[in-house]
């Protein structure tokens, strides 16, 4: 019986360990520092909010474990001998394995500003970092004001989360509109407008400096990098992306780059040794992907992908066409297929545009100019089925195909407002697309 470990119990590591219990009676042994049992991270900010309670996000019952044999240890890998297949912990322990799954996941992503180990400033990835929140900035009084340095989709959900305990919010944001890295500038326009109709200062074009603090060590202000401005706040949230989290992996062999060096079954350079996850990178980039991809979703593809090649049925990562959701405060967002920002735009691609008069809903579809083949769709406000999508991609439909079939697409209930008509009329009379 061979001895798999799994380093993470995210939902990389989590789905990896089901799926060789499905397939396999090897001893399983996941291995976190950060908590007890699996939790759904992307609610984490519910669980401030106080929408669900801890034991709410954490999807399986606590004997679920000892049930399907999985063993769980708490704590922190600090060294690996791959010569000798072996785990030194931080406590002084070592465990031997037969097969390693690294799923360490990613890390607040950090510039070396001045004032970063203050009390105050955190980043918004882990359990610890939701802890640290509570204690940070537990209602208006205690905090009173918060800067939050970058936005993304981490940004937004800490944003959203200090404005329900009433905490003043200041984004520093170093594009001109939201997002603009990976969003049209019509979509990160607004975003922008409809993040500070929530109360939230957003200012554009700026950058941090430093970060200032006081005499017993607490952050007291941030300092701008373009005007000098000094922003008083209690909490300043880094939110300028996440990294993956190989530090531990010094002198192990395993080749590293941003992540994880790993092939299309997910195979290191060192026999038995995989990377799932967060940490993955991959050696050469899927179609379009990013080689390192620190999305929920792909994750949970790569946990399953292992599984099956380490109990004996050898798979390759195939991730298939692009696709992502989020919410910005009330706005639902989904996106399928590739629609790209400014500065990635290839000059094959033209995107059309629409946007609702009430500044709640838009869209952007993504087109070949000359083919006409659809490449992609960005959706606010408008709740899509992505499995048409997909079939649409997969098919290279004509965009005037995909334009007037949009209500096939179309995933809001009956008693919302559809739009497809005012979308067709203006896809229609937009001079780029001869209909």
């Amino acid at each position: 019986m061979e001895h798999i470990v799994i380093i993470g119990n995210g939902i990389a590591g989590v789905t990896a360990a089901r799926h060789i219990r499905k397939n396999s009676d090897n001893k399983i042994t996941i291995i976190s520092a950060e908590a007890d049992y699996f939790f759904s991270r992307t609610a984490l900010m519910y669980v401030y909010m106080g929408h669900m309670r801890w034991w709410d996000i954490e999807p399986y019952e606590s004997h679920f474990w000892k049930k399907n044999n999985i063993n769980l240890k708490n704590a922190y890998v600090e060294k690996i001998d791959t010569n000798n297949k072996t785990l030194y912990f931080s406590q002084g322990q070592s465990m031997l394995y037969d097969k390693l799954i690294i799923a360490s996941g990613s890390s607040t992503n950090t510039f070396g500003w001045e004032g970063l180990d203050l009390k105050g400033v955190q980043g918004l990835v882990t359990k610890q970092d939701l802890e640290q929140l509570e204690e940070n900035a537990p209602n208006k009084k205690e905090c009173p004001n918060a800067v939050i340095v970058g936005g993304g989709l981490i940004g937004v959900e800490l944003a959203e989360m200090l404005r329900t305990r009433d905490i003043n919010v200041t984004m520093l944001v170093r594009e001109d509109a939201f997002w603009t890295s990976a969003l049209p500038k019509p979509e990160a326009e607004m975003l922008s407008r409809h993040i500070q109709s929530h109360g939230v200062t957003i200012k554009h074009q700026t950058n941090l400096d430093k970060i200032l603090g006081d005499t017993n060590g607490n952050v007291r202000a941030v300092l701008t990098k373009e005007t000098k401005e000094e922003i008083p706040c209690n909490v300043v949230g880094i939110t300028t992306g996440v990294k993956p989290n190989i530090s531990f992996l010094k002198n192990s062999g395993i080749e590293t780059d941003k992540g994880i060096l790993v092939n299309r079954k997910l195979e290191t350079n060192i026999e038995d040794v995989y990377a799932i996850g967060d940490c993955a990178q991959q050696r050469e980039p899927i179609n379009s992907r990013p080689a390192v991809e620190a999305v929920w979703y792909t994750g949970r593809m790569m946990g399953e992908t292992v599984a099956q090649t380490i109990c004996g049925n050898p798979w390759e990562y195939n991730p298939g066409h692009w696709f992502n959701s989020a919410k910005f405060f009330d706005i639902e967002y989904q996106t399928y297929g590739w629609v790209q920002p400014e500065r990635r735009r290839k000059d094959f691609e033209a995107q059309f545009h629409w946007k609702c008069k009430s500044d709640l809903k838009c869209i952007t579809v993504s087109y070949h100019k000359e083919t006409h083949q659809f490449l992609g769709i960005n959706t606010f406000g408008i709740r899509m089925r992505h499995e048409v999508f997909n079939q649409w991609l997969s098919e290279k439909r004509d965009i005037r195909y995909v334009m007037q079939n949009l209500k096939k697409a179309n995933f809001d209930p009956e008693f919302y407002k559809r739009n497809e008509a005012e979308i067709i009329s203006a896809f229609t009379n937009q001079q780029t697309v001869t209909v």
